[in-house]
């Protein structure tokens, strides 16, 4: 292959793994899978993003989604440097490729190595692709990539899920059905005509879990159809303890709470090319889905600058085709596990594009009085909420009058994290099915899908998708009060944040009730927003 001018690529600095033993060099014959992202043909307008337009799936890769001149160039020079071209998406303005070791390091500037790690969510040692340093594109096309995701293939992200401890000297537990009327979910509907997608990136689900679950709630059972991203698919583990807790966690409070919603779960390798391939592939799909819910995440700055653009872009086309995105918030307090003595927020829960889902400790009797409510912290063994505020994304503008404190250091503000809140204490926790097993966790994990469901329940009732429901919850917001629909959380701390009156690092705005609705609905009708919605609907923009 003869040697390729290359430009570098922005933001593709990547730090090497730490704890990893370096095997040596990638074998220069193994094959390496990546995604290469291109910019757009036309930028977002604001209004479509935050407003109350929405534009249809067909319309968007016309208007937004990548140029069909850029995408054949990029084809065109993979192929000729020797890669082999699997996938090419115009809207999501994605091309997916694999190649030779080899063609891929003279392609993009790498160097590869194979080395050993201990896998994140299992434990395990496993072997795999890294990198460290800047990537660079060929010459002719700088500028139209944005993004090289794949080539280093080290597990990205860890569940957002807490297992009941087993010293735990006093709990409850409720069963997610129960949560619908503690949190005000509208009693007429069910999530008819609705679509949740979820993304998972490890486990699996066996049906004879879910059947016995739902039979158990008095529930009919949703449907739940398993879409495989980048190869990978549904593989239950048969370990209680791993990731099947988070997938069937996921399906089973959402299917609880929104039992007539058919839900699409992802599954995708655990990369940030997997994230970022699952959540176009969620959002540009047909029919447009209602809501996307994640419950994986890690702290922002453990990814690198472009794979976090990528997924704020895909984000940004969710709100665009009026798709809520949940996501929780993370798992450890204001410092997110990082152990250098500062705070942190978790990613994607940091997106401006994103509905980002903190937790509480709830104690509620029978008939679903809440005796009190306050910030989950059991402390550095039990875990707490996270949110804080991100050091790589700006202020958005709805945000602005929220009270979101500075950056540690006093280096400006950026987002703020969380928007809202749930119950995620394990102490006061989700019962639920994973391996034939029943059990109590916690978590912001669970926060995830609960709004889903609750976003559901709003669309089928609203007949209206519901796009970036910060524009909504926060208007007219003052620093240091509470806002119409959700109640307050203030008692209580995730570390370095208090909870107070108002927007809080902790809990956000606080948890749903049954007025929320009333502010949705008074929302949509002074923007004339929305479409109606239902499975298999694409909506015009409304001008």
């Amino acid at each position: 292959m003869t040697d390729i001018q290359q430009v570098p690529l922005p933001g593709s600095a990547r730090a090497a793994l730490a704890g990893a033993d370096v095997i040596g060099p990638a074998d220069q014959d193994a094959t390496v899978s990546f995604t290469v992202l291109l910019r757009r043909r036309g930028e977002l307008p604001t209004e479509l993003v935050e407003g109350p337009d929405m534009v249809s799936l067909d319309d968007f890769a016309g208007q937004f989604g990548a140029h069909p001149d850029e995408l054949d160039r990029v084809r065109g020079v993979l192929e000729t440097a020797g890669a082999r071209v699997t996938d090419v998406h115009e809207a999501s303005r994605r091309v997916r490729a694999t190649a030779p070791v080899s063609v891929a390091n003279s392609l993009f500037g790498a160097a590869l190595n194979t080395v050993r790690s201990e896998h994140p969510v299992t434990g395990e040692s496993i072997t795999h692709f890294a990198r460290s340093g800047d990537l660079q594109v060929p010459a002719e096309l700088d500028g139209m990539v944005i993004a090289v995701l794949g080539l280093d293939n080290r597990p990205q992200v860890v569940p957002r899920i807490r297992p009941l401890a087993a010293a735990a000297a006093q709990n409850t537990s409720y069963a997610p059905t129960a949560l619908a009327g503690i949190y005000g979910f509208p009693a007429d509907a069910d999530g008819t005509g609705q679509i949740a997608a979820i993304l998972e990136f490890g486990g699996g689900f066996d049906q004879a879990d879910l059947d016995t679950y739902f039979q158990g709630l008095g529930v009919t059972a949703p449907s739940v159809t398993a879409v495989p991203v980048d190869d990978v698919t549904n593989v239950p583990g048969g370990d209680p303890s791993g990731a099947d807790s988070e997938v069937l966690l996921d399906i089973e409070v959402l299917g609880a709470l929104a039992p007539k919603a058919s839900q699409l779960v992802y599954f995708a390798p655990n990369t940030d090319q997997g994230f970022v391939d699952a959540i176009s592939d969620a959002v540009h799909a047909t029919p447009t889905p209602t809501v996307l819910s994640i419950s994986w995440g890690q702290s922002e700055d453990n990814w690198t600058a472009q794979a976090r653009t990528s997924m704020d872009n895909a984000f940004a086309d969710a709100a665009a085709l009026g798709v809520t995105v949940t996501v929780a918030a993370g798992d450890n307090g204001s410092a997110d596990a990082v152990t250098d003595g500062q705070q942190h927020a978790d990613y994607p829960a940091s997106s401006p594009h994103v509905l980002a889902c903190g937790g509480t400790s709830l104690r509620a009797d029978a008939n679903g009085t809440v005796r009190s409510e306050v910030v989950w912290n059991d402390g550095t063994s039990g875990g707490a909420t996270g949110g804080g505020v991100s050091d790589t994304v700006a202020l958005p503008s709805w945000q602005t009058d929220a009270g979101v404190p500075t950056r540690a250091g006093g280096s400006g503000t950026g987002r703020g994290v969380p928007d809202v809140a749930a119950v995620a204490d394990p102490a006061t926790g989700y019962q639920i099915r994973v391996d034939g097993n029943n059990t109590v966790v916690g978590g912001t994990s669970a926060v995830a899908p609960l709004w889903a469901a609750l976003i559901c329940r709003y669309a089928q009732v609203l007949n209206s998708r519901l796009g970036l429901l910060q524009t909504a919850i926060y208007d007219g917001i003052s620093a240091g009060k509470p806002v119409p629909g959700l109640r307050d959380i203030t008692s209580g701390n995730n570390g370095s944040y208090p909870a107070g009156p108002g927007w809080d690092a902790c809990t956000g705005l606080g948890v749903p009730q049954a007025a929320l609705l009333d502010v949705l609905r008074e929302h949509l009708a002074s923007g004339a927003a929305g479409a109606s919605t239902g499975a298999g609907a694409n909506f015009p923009p409304t001008d």
